[in-house]
């Protein structure tokens, strides 16, 4: 089993090595706008998963994600054998690729805060043409010696 930190510099290492390659190399017009996130490694060295998105050419057209998937797929061993130069291991491991979905649950995040920030402006909204409910000093006054719960004196105490 290797250290984390030997894990942690080649999945970098293979990240980089897989994006110059989809990059410079591979020559499918799929993966045009596929970009590498993130790889991961276990601590065997023996399989890597490769983390991407797919970004949109426009905001109107959705991402291709299973095209880019497919061509990966078909790509897989190409970028393999060039992790395997690239790197220099014994073991040169297997590669997984798997959607990332960071950038759809970033997306997401933004839609929950501009909903939030609409409450919060219609709260306020409401709140500056709110009356206060009840009396308009709804504190009450300490009570003094003497008197009773309405603030008057009481009728039975002689003077």
């Amino acid at each position: 089993m290797a250290d984390h930190a030997r894990a942690r510099r080649l999945a970098k290492r293979i990240a980089q090595i897989v994006a110059s390659a989809l990059e410079h190399e591979v020559k499918d017009p799929r993966l045009g706008n596929v970009t590498i996130t993130d790889a991961r490694i276990t601590g065997d060295l023996r399989d890597a998963t490769v983390y991407y998105t797919v970004l949109g050419e426009n905001l109107d057209a959705a991402p291709d994600f299973a095209g880019a998937a497919a061509a990966l797929e078909s790509a897989r061993g190409v970028l393999r054998t060039k992790v395997g130069q690239g790197t220099g291991v014994r073991y040169t491991p297997t590669l997984t690729f798997v959607a990332d979905q960071v950038p759809a649950d970033a997306r997401h995040i933004d839609e929950l805060l501009a909903k939030a920030r609409e409450a919060d402006a219609e709260v306020a909204r409401r709140a500056t043409s709110a009356k206060p409910a009840g009396e308009p000093d709804p504190y009450r006054a300490p009570r003094q010696a003497g008197e009773d719960e309405d603030g008057e004196e009481p009728d039975d105490v002689e003077s």
